[in-house]
């Protein structure tokens, strides 16, 4: 077990050197947290912060609030200990505005992503770079662990034509990539312009599983409660847009799919003689609290893992796709499997009846390419 210090813990280590005599902006969340338990709104509030001429001004939420715990829009609010105010960048504005930005001298990002491209924090992110290049300011990436492991890069590649809010580049699904290194592909590949600066985290390599780091897990988001649901999630939310449940309202989201049309006996035996590694299949009944058919009885099936380094999420949730496409053909709407999964070429082989090995053996030469043009940003 390491102990790997975060760029919050790097950057107070080194006595705030990276912000010293700076206004700054903060874009955080609950997972922006010390070593110590502090929050990095604490820890950039605090008066060791303010010695090296820290000064903390204006907050900014993403997607869940400041607090992670938010299940909808999340309007403007004031952080009741120090009293900031904190935009929210998930309510009417998805980007921060010139005049939120007026009188920075840095605009920092601490928040812990999961490594899954629709996932909306890096995107959050990415709707940062032209506006503080156009403010002409830095963006101070306090960096992360990418936390699902170390088997970083899966899936199909976004197409060009379906970047949205969900799809924030041509990245695959899942990309393996800090959100330090992130923001230097997207400023590079995007021409944007805007000046990056990361403060690296120290003990931290691409091995390593959130859990082998030492630092404390913090729910993302409502939905995202351990790092086996982190893990499932590349593959499993890639369903969800479609007319079944992933578990949203049960205590285990992502570690269930179902749907009141679903027979989960058959569906457990199919997925089960596909030998799917790292992962076993049981049929389950559940009913949802909230979300798709809060109310209603699902049958389905229930995710185990049993190697965590052998599993492979997206090409899992292709395997489930295909069966559900092969089972309940008049009952699965497979249209809106296209949204998150953005690559029209996957979705057709889907459509057109091939098997999930084939599609994921299409995914090859642009998991090689983006291989390439990934390699170049890697800071660890």
């Amino acid at each position: 077990r390491r102990e790997v210090l975060a760029g919050v813990d790097v950057l107070a280590a080194d006595g705030f050197k990276a912000l010293a005599g700076r206004r700054i902006g903060l874009v955080t969340n609950a997972t922006g947290r010390a070593r110590d338990g502090r929050s990095t709104i604490e820890v950039l509030a605090s008066d060791e912060a303010k010695k090296a001429g820290v000064k903390l001004v204006r907050l900014f939420s993403p997607e869940h609030g400041i607090t992670s715990d938010a299940d909808a829009k999340v309007a403007d609010q004031v952080e009741p200990v120090t009293g900031l105010p904190i935009h929210s960048l998930y309510g009417e504005e998805r980007r921060p505005r010139a005049r939120d930005l007026e009188g920075l001298d840095a605009l920092v990002l601490d928040i812990q992503d999961v490594g899954t491209r629709f996932y909306t924090y890096i995107t959050t992110a990415a709707y940062l770079q032209p506006e503080v290049a156009r403010a002409n300011i830095p963006l101070v990436v306090l960096d992360r662990p990418d936390p699902i492991g170390p088997v970083p890069v899966d899936g199909p590649l976004a197409d060009s034509d379906r970047i949205s809010f969900t799809v924030p580049h041509t990245i695959p699904v899942r990309y393996g990539m800090t959100p330090g290194e992130l923001a230097l592909l997207f400023d590079e590949e995007g021409k944007i312009g805007a000046k990056v600066e990361i403060v690296k985290m120290r003990g931290w390599s691409r091995r390593l599983w959130y859990d082998e780091t030492g630092l404390e897990w913090v729910n993302p988001s409502p939905n995202m409660r351990s790092l086996t649901e982190a893990l499932l999630y590349p593959g499993i939310g890639l369903l969800e847009t479609t007319n079944v449940s992933v578990g949203r309202g049960t205590d285990s989201p992502f570690e269930v799919v179902g749907a009141p049309w679903l027979d989960g006996s058959r569906l457990a035996a199919v997925l089960s003689a596909r030998e799917v590694r790292g992962v076993t299949f049981t049929p389950i009944h559940f009913t949802p609290a909230s979300s798709t058919f809060a109310g209603e009885r699902c049958g389905g099936v229930r995710l185990t893992v049993t190697d965590r380094n052998a599993l492979a999420p997206v090409a899992l949730g292709v395997e489930i796709a295909v069966a559900l496409r092969d089972l309940h053909p008049q009952d699965w709407k497979i249209e809106k499997f296209l949204d998150l999964l953005a690559n029209r070429d996957t979705f057709e082989r889907l459509q057109r009846g091939e098997t999930a090995a084939s599609i994921v053996a299409s995914w090859k030469n642009g998991l090689e390419q983006f291989r390439r043009r990934r390699a170049k940003f890697l800071l660890y």
